[in-house]
């Protein structure tokens, strides 16, 4: 490639398009260097905004338009994220060029040959993808090349710890950290606001940042937001936590393990979830936000992520376990009960409802939600060393129980500062009726899920379903089984037809085994 033919300057335009974590150029197809240089869409281009060629040049996917309304022929068009990363003027001049292909892809191919990659291999591979030298196909390569042929639990270490170092890290000047997560795959199951409330009245730092749904009916940051802002900068999210002694925010606005954003991106529409990324993504966020002590949750059942306890569960614990002692992380593993919906609300305005009847201790709150954020709060209450192990959950259900839970819930959203809007659930009702007598047998997490995301959650906050019957429930024939909530028309209509195919409930005529709340190990 000879640069000197391509230091002929284009002007930059900035598209308002959303690319979603990933750079791409708009080049029109009359330009002058699309058929001298030889550029094609998809291709991977540099720009150049130094003006000697001795920058350090943006790296983009190329997209050929033939509007120029768009963009002109002597113009290139830059994405959103592309251009704020660019850090220049609109009509700045810039120069292009090929990309060289990064040299970490010769591994990739090794990995999808079924080759073990080492350490130094995975950090040139996730350093790549910072700097966004790869494009979401070669992303995808990497993840199925990884997801088909596996990763040993050395190379989880591996990923895991490049994951980590293509960051920041916090450090909170505390012995003590704690955190808690859930592999998710079970509706509801909003324990985060309870546990953190809990733990933070403890006095025991918590600072708690979650993430927004991508494929449920509801992330916790999403549900909070019903109650309080959660989009917190950086220093304004220490203040908190030095204050309050935990946070209940956003995680996407710290630089925390950044890759592992941009590998979800691409893992969810191929729906890749395999057990080494999962644990290496989990980890590296852990770790960078400053964690000592991390409780994990794997809940199990036959609709959740982890189906059968003695093998996947097992083998998913050992694996979390293994790489925490590497990297110095105090970890422990609780296997939960993931045969139905958590709590009874789906949706963030119903989820909100129910945390809240917990902590205000309403007679009619949900005892499954409250029984689950009780077990959890105690188990990590037990890493206080001052707190004898057995006694967390009495010390735990004290806090719950005498209000000073709900008067740390309460300060923390002052602190973070109260929503200004109010949400309502929403104005179309309709409710799924059990077709004959019988006992709930079995609840499809994955169905009831689709059918709140169908109503609208979790961007429409009212949106979603409010169960009225748990497994070992009895009904009658034409007796309410859940309620769809929903906003708009065209998602009510989505979210009935899809219960009217399958409702997502097995009704048995003999008598169920009870539903309450089971707590494993």
């Amino acid at each position: 490639m000879n640069k000197e033919t391509t230091r002929i300057p284009l002007s930059v335009r900035r598209i308002a398009i959303d690319t979603y974590r990933e750079n791409v150029a708009y080049m029109h197809r009359a330009c002058s260097f699309y058929h001298t240089e030889g550029f094609q869409a998809l291709s991977k281009i540099e720009v150049d905004a130094s003006g000697n060629g001795n920058g350090n040049p943006l790296l983009a996917v190329l997209n050929i338009v033939d509007d120029e309304t768009i963009i002109g022929p002597d113009e290139l068009g830059l994405s959103e994220q592309a251009f704020e990363q660019l850090g220049i003027e609109d009509g700045a001049r810039v120069f292009i060029n090929h990309a060289q292909p990064p040299n970490s892809l010769q591994s990739i191919h090794r990995k999808i040959a079924g080759a073990r990659l080492n350490g130094q291999e995975y950090k040139r591979i996730i350093k790549d993808i910072g700097q966004n030298r790869y494009s979401k196909i070669e992303i995808a390569a990497f993840l199925v090349a990884c997801a088909e042929t596996g990763l040993e639990r050395e190379e989880v270490l591996h990923l895991t710890q490049a994951m980590l170092e293509n960051g920041d890290r916090l450090n909170w000047g505390e012995e003590l950290v704690v955190d808690k997560h859930c592999i998710g795959g079970i509706p509801g199951n909003r324990t985060t606001p309870l546990i953190v409330s809990i733990v933070a009245a403890h006095g025991i730092l918590i600072p708690k940042t979650s993430s927004r749904a991508i494929t449920s009916p509801a992330g916790t940051a999403d549900t909070m937001e019903v109650a309080t802002r959660v989009e917190l900068d950086p220093d304004r999210l220490r203040e908190i936590v030095k204050n309050q002694r935990g946070c209940l925010a956003w995680g996407g606005t710290a630089h925390l393990a950044p890759v592992d954003d941009i590998l979800i991106t691409v893992e969810r529409p191929l729906a890749l979830d395999s057990p080494g990324q999962m644990v290496s993504s989990i980890l590296s966020k852990k770790l960078a936000a400053g964690s000592t002590h991390l409780l994990i949750d794997i809940p199990i059942g036959p609709s959740a992520k982890v189906k059968s306890h003695l093998g996947d569960g097992l083998r998913l614990r050992k694996l979390f376990e293994f790489v925490a002692d590497q990297v110095g992380l105090h970890l422990e593993v609780v296997i939960t009960d993931g045969r139905q919906p958590v709590g009874r609300g789906i949706g963030p305005v119903l989820e909100m409802r129910d945390i809240m009847q917990v902590l205000e201790c309403q007679p009619d709150a949900p005892s499954d939600l409250r029984e689950k954020s009780l077990q959890l709060a105690g188990r990590i209450l037990e890493f206080d060393p001052d707190v004898r192990g057995g006694m967390g959950y009495q010390l735990a259900r004290d806090i719950l129980d005498s209000r000073r839970a709900l008067t740390k819930f309460q300060h923390i959203i002052s602190e973070q500062g109260p929503q200004e809007q109010t949400f309502t659930l929403g104005k179309h009702l309709h409710e799924v009726c059990a077709p004959k007598k019988g006992s709930i047998s079995a609840i499809d997490n994955l169905h009831i899920a689709r059918i709140a995301r169908l109503a609208g959650a979790p961007m429409d906050k009212g949106a979603g379903v409010d169960l009225h019957k748990k497994l070992g429930d009895t009904v009658e024939e034409g007796e309410p089984l859940y309620s769809i909530y929903a906003e708009f028309p065209s998602d009510f209509h989505f979210a009935i037809q899809s219960a009217s195919e399958d409702m997502g409930y097995t009704l048995s005529d003999q008598k169920a085994g009870q539903g309450d709340y089971q707590w494993q190990y």
